[in-house]
């Protein structure tokens, strides 16, 4: 009989999207097939401190963790206890870590460099790639290198004066958002330009520099990509927000937003789309999963805005129903994450 692959699933930690990670988590620990996994859930403490091993019946007991407010209390797991480290956790030693950790030190390069020191496995992209899809300003600095259209958009360092905003991007709307958050935290639409002070105060509550973009109006789609070298494009998601853009709320409520799959685009915008989401990956460098989010300037246009290395895994998140638009079952898609780990 073929032994079970040994998996520890990390979720929770220390960002801003505390939440959604945990969420993520639990689905995936879900989803992953019992007969092929030997599942090992990990809790990060919202400080990063503790890292509490559980199982998997304690874990799915949990409520919904993915509100607006986050709760100051951890989570209360029915069994659980402390490891010293991953490799601590089993008498076998872990195979693959699926990283189900969004945002600040998930996401941007921290936790795969620390598994990379382990000689641990892990799924998603490498250190590199994770630091440049979390840090717009890198990302955009190399969108324009690969000569791949993005906003217009102002750095402005928390402190600084903002005058020059106008100069560069003229009359209001703006787009305000942190550097280096996901999940739309910390984002905002500035319709008056006496707004603008308000909005940056948002962003620098979550990161030094606030990108502020140029409003561009159009269709919010999203692409996702699979693989390694030789990676594939997901059919793309049209996103209708029932708010002025598509924030954390209408993320991850399921009545927050509207999400068509695929897209009411022709075929010939639609494979340009999936084209510029892989020339994107590639660019970056990811590996094993990613989403890349556009605009449609003009309805026919695509501007790109980020690529997401980790995406949300939640019920409620995209890549898994373009994963499933495609044909693809969620626990196909997570052993198709795997696969791509555990290769060379």
């Amino acid at each position: 009989m073929k032994r079970k692959i040994n998996v520890a699933v990390i979720m929770g930690g220390k960002s801003s999207e505390h939440n959604v990670s945990l969420a993520s988590g639990r689905e995936v620990v879900k989803n992953l097939d019992p007969k092929k996994f030997q599942v090992l859930p990990i809790v990060i403490s919202r400080d990063g401190r503790n890292w509490r091993l559980t199982d998997k019946s304690s874990l799915l007991k949990i409520e919904n963790t993915v509100v607006k407010t986050e709760p100051k209390k951890e989570i209360a797991l029915q069994k659980s206890k402390t490891i010293e480290g991953v490799n601590s956790i089993s008498k076998r030693p872990v195979d693959v870590v699926f990283i189900a950790l969004h945002g600040k030190y998930g996401e941007d390069g921290m936790i795969q460099g620390l598994l990379e020191l382990a000689g641990l496995k892990y799924t998603g992209s490498r250190v590199l790639a994770s630091a440049i899809g979390m840090d717009k300003i890198t990302f955009r600095k190399l969108m324009i290198v690969e000569k791949i259209l993005i906003p217009k958009y102002v750095v402005v360092k928390k402190g600084e004066n903002f005058k020059h905003v106008h100069k560069v991007l003229k009359k209001t709307p703006y787009f305000v958002k942190p550097s280096d958050q996901g999940s739309s935290v910390g984002a905002s639409i500035v319709k008056k330009q006496k707004d603008l002070g308000k909005a940056l105060k948002l962003a620098h509550k979550y990161s030094e520099l606030a990108l502020v973009d140029e409003y561009i109006k159009g269709m919010e789609v999203t692409c996702g990509v699979l693989g390694n070298e030789k990676p594939i494009a997901l059919p793309v998601v049209e996103i209708v927000s029932k708010k002025d853009f598509f924030d954390y709320e209408s993320k991850y409520s399921e009545t927050g937003a509207e999400e068509i799959v695929p897209a009411r685009i022709n075929k010939k915008l639609t494979t340009k789309i999936q084209n510029l989401a892989i020339k994107v990956y590639k660019a970056v460098g990811a590996r094993g999963f990613g989403r890349v989010d556009f605009i449609l300037k003009k309805g026919v246009e695509p501007v790109v805005l980020e690529i997401n290395t980790i995406p949300g895994l939640t019920s409620a998140s995209l890549l898994p129903k373009e994963a499933k638009a495609a044909g693809i079952s969620y626990p196909n898609l997570l052993d198709r994450v795997i696969k791509y780990a555990l290769e060379k």
